[in-house]
């Protein structure tokens, strides 16, 4: 379940745009990108000498802005020092944990974030994606996000093109877990052909179908495009107006709309798709 209060911001946002830890001077770039949230970076994004800096300047940005933090994962030698700092880090949205593989790892992890700081599990290992589910389930937890790359190489999967069909069984066991625990849908991996806008909003589109909520993006020019995406498009709209104005005509009967028989599912998308 959400943690309370701050939760509920954390589930808001269909953007999370990675900033790395070690280029402060990127972080105001980023804040106003028009992302729905800042991610500075401390795992990979950064290297070894540079993990002690870069955590001092996330927390020192994150005490003055709203943000979040993607920390390095448990088994690492900065792991203990990342959740330290945390305290200091006053206007944390919520904590990324790299490498969620099991509950017991995410459970321990969210007891250990101050009070009222919500975990993002980041799902991006076989292990992960069989747990799953059961992640989703720790309280605390907020939101599942995709390790798509991570989770590929662990797998020994090859991903043939853009659309990764490969990956589909994983996208939607992500889909399906977060449904179930009563998650925000989850935010897809990132897509990294940074000068392909064409091919990110055709993969964000197909996330979209998937039941994503979202992606994490790695470029300030990739949130637009990644925003459009999830936005219906006008003849979603404009259907979704027909369904509405033919149902309030019928009283609750169904109806047809466009040769199509509309009962309360579709009745439902069509009001998924206004409040999208």
């Amino acid at each position: 379940m959400t943690a309370p209060g701050e939760g509920a911001w954390a589930q808001a946002q269909v953007t999370l745009l990675f900033v790395p830890g070690d280029r402060p001077e990127r972080f105001a770039r980023a804040a106003v990108s028009g992302a729905g949230g800042v991610l500075v970076d401390l795992e990979d994004a950064v290297a070894p000498d540079a993990k002690a800096p870069a955590r001092d300047a996330a927390v020192a940005w994150l005490a003055d802005h709203d943000g979040y933090l993607r920390i390095n994962a448990v088994d690492t030698p900065w792991h203990d020092e990342d959740m330290a700092a945390l305290a200091a880090a006053r206007r944390l949205r919520g904590v990324v944990l790299p490498k969620s593989a099991t509950a017991g790892q995410v459970g321990a992890v969210v007891e250990a974030l101050p009070a009222g700081v919500p975990l993002l599990a980041l799902v991006e290992s076989a292990v992960g994606i069989r747990e799953a589910s059961a992640i989703a389930e720790v309280p605390g937890v907020a939101r599942l996000l995709f390790g798509s790359i991570d989770f590929a190489l662990d797998a020994g999967i090859t991903p043939s093109g853009p659309d990764e069909p490969e990956l589909l069984w994983a996208r939607s066991a992500l889909v399906v877990a977060s449904r179930a625990a009563g998650l925000p849908a989850p935010l897809d991996g990132v897509y990294t052909r940074l000068d392909d806008e064409a091919g990110l909003a055709a993969s964000s589109r197909r996330s979209c179908r998937l039941g994503f909520g979202g992606r994490l993006c790695v470029h300030p020019r990739q949130v637009e495009p990644v925003h459009r995406a999830w936005r219906p498009t006008e003849s979603e709209r404009e259907w979704a107006r027909r369904v509405l104005a033919a149902a309030e005509s019928s009283q609750g009967a169904a109806v047809r709309v466009d040769g199509q028989m509309i009962d309360r599912p579709r009745l439902e998308l069509a009001r998924a798709l206004l409040a999208r």
